[in-house]
């Protein structure tokens, strides 16, 4: 009796066996069939439609997770960074506290027009390295920021806090209006313009030690008009070449991380 059970349980095992193989033999000849009759041209543009939805993905994950954060931590290396007038040394100077709230204004000015969603960007829906490689992103971020604002602020003195309460007042207004990620930007690059041609043409001309009769007229006017209260560091000219190329980082990370909210959205 036991041996009956066996031998049938077997031959079920093999029927079962050969009918999966059937329907896998079915179903390499419906796909076969479908591949002979397809049209070519279709064919191929399946092929390279696929082909573009990857390098599409791939391109989106290489900004995202590598050229993001690298134009961001280059910005925040290179925007404290002098070039002293006196023997050419690079001088680092370190953001000042100001920097850091401006940088935390412009951070919800980011949130408020959709350049960053922190709902997709961190969630518990997300892979961990995802989340990871999105708060370096942030970080990076903030600190781009930071000393994007630090390479257009005079070192010291009364016109420091001049630019500082301009560039505070400015994104405070901005945190009660209305506007929507491609005006940010144009605003941000507006305000960055505005601050350095100030500071790297305007300033930098004012005080440099090189400067002509009409450089030494303008500083014994504005020195005697602000009782000394407008001095400012002297460095050279390698310095404004160096902010521009960091505020040029800093304005493209900002346009790839607009373009790429406009392909999520």
């Amino acid at each position: 009796m036991m041996s009956e059970e066996l031998r049938t349980t077997d031959n079920d095992d093999l029927v079962s066996t050969e009918v999966r193989e059937l329907e896998s033999v079915d179903e390499m000849s419906r796909v076969r069939d479908e591949l002979r009759t397809a049209d070519p041209q279709e064919l191929e543009q399946t092929a390279s439609t696929k082909g573009a939805v990857d390098n599409q993905f791939r391109n989106r994950a290489l900004v995202t997770y590598w050229a993001l954060p690298f134009i961001f931590l280059t910005t925040a290396l290179l925007g404290g960074l002098r070039v002293s007038a006196d023997d050419h040394a690079f001088v680092f100077v370190p953001p000042p506290l100001v920097t850091l709230v401006l940088a935390v204004l412009l951070m919800l000015l980011f949130v408020r027009g959709r350049l960053i969603d922190l709902e997709v960007w961190v969630s518990a829906s997300n892979p961990a390295l995802a989340n990871v490689a999105h708060i370096w992103i942030l970080i990076t971020l903030f600190f781009g920021s930071a000393q994007a604002f630090n390479s257009v602020l005079p070192e010291r003195g009364l016109l420091h806090w001049l630019f500082s309460f301009f560039f505070l007042w400015t994104l405070w207004n901005n945190q009660f209006s209305s506007f929507d990620a491609r005006r940010l930007l144009r605003s941000l690059v507006v305000l960055f313009g505005t601050a350095f041609i100030l500071k790297h043409m305007l300033l930098a001309n004012l005080y440099a030690p090189d400067g002509g009769w009409l450089k030494r007229l303008a500083g014994a006017l504005v020195q005697g008009a602000s009782l000394g209260m407008l001095d400012t560091p002297a460095f050279a000219p390698a310095t404004g070449y160096i902010s521009f190329f960091a505020l040029g980082l800093y304005v493209a990370g900002l346009v790839l991380l607009n373009q790429r909210a406009v392909n999520r959205e």
